[in-house]
């Protein structure tokens, strides 16, 4: 991995099945620095090996995530992982690139027909999945945007006041759209809102939380997609996060690129 990585520029990553570990996998990742501490105690002749910073990606029942790193989000596969990982660093020291060619192709004619398995095509299809707190749906008319979502926490949270509800359901985000499951079927059994629909994406802008059996506070995030057979208007779905390895922040990114980057919304 050192070979193939040393000259590529930061991002550039290769990942392989575990030696050590079975059923993990190897993350190598090309860095413009190598961390503090490393540095403090590496020659100056070693430090292009040093540039290369290996990782452990674990699989679980919940999906895959990056070893050791609690502030990390479970990923329904290893593409979304990266894909997500493309868009925003979170734990890594840096975002990682998507290769047009496989690295690892020494012909410069076959690499360039060679496509990685993890094109952005290719993880836009696979999508990620994650458990979230289901708090309700508020009609917007033809409200969108931040406006709505922060519209809907009040009304959400206003009625909770009295009678606070919350149902777990599985929240999965793909290029076709969001489909949410309630494996309890206290509300419903799945409901499928195709990307189409969906308009906007993003947390309460006035970082309100919802209280969940006394427990810590969650933050809430919800998306604003429109009604079925209506073209005007729409529905504020909103959540709160579920487990602190599934942050809202992180939801949110993937939704917005994931769907609504690969779409002109109106």
């Amino acid at each position: 991995a050192i070979a193939v990585l040393k000259d590529s520029e930061p991002g550039s990553f290769i990942i392989r099945d575990s030696h050590s570990f079975r059923g993990a996998y190897g993350l190598a990742v090309k860095v413009a620095m190598p961390p503090p501490s490393v540095l403090q105690q590496t020659k100056k002749g070693d430090l292009a090996n040093e540039l290369v910073r290996h990782y452990l990606i674990e699989s679980t029942p919940k999906g895959v995530r990056l070893k050791g790193c609690p502030n990390e989000p479970f990923f329904g596969s290893l593409s979304a992982l990266v894909y997500q990982h493309s868009i925003t660093p979170l734990a890594l020291p840096c975002q990682l690139i998507i290769p047009d060619k496989d690295p690892m192709e020494c012909s410069e004619t076959d690499s360039s027909e060679a496509n990685t398995a993890n094109s952005a095509s290719e993880l836009l299809k696979q999508g990620a999945a994650c458990n979230v707190l289901f708090l309700g749906s508020v009609e917007m008319e033809s409200l969108t945007g931040p406006q709505a979502i922060a519209k809907a926490v009040g009304e959400v949270l206003e009625a909770s006041a009295a009678t606070p509800a919350a149902t777990a359901v599985h929240f999965k985000v793909s290029a076709q759209g969001i489909t949410l499951t309630d494996n309890q079927r206290k509300l419903f059994f799945r409901r499928h809102y195709p990307s189409i629909t969906v308009t906007f994406c993003d947390l309460d802008p006035q970082e309100r939380k919802w209280q969940n059996n006394g427990s810590n506070s969650a933050n809430i995030f919800g998306f604003v997609a429109k009604k079925q057979a209506s073209t005007t208007d729409n529905l504020c779905h909103l959540f709160a996060e579920l487990e602190p390895e599934q942050p809202a922040g992180a939801i949110v990114n993937f939704v917005t690129k994931v769907m609504l980057g690969s779409q002109n919304v109106s």
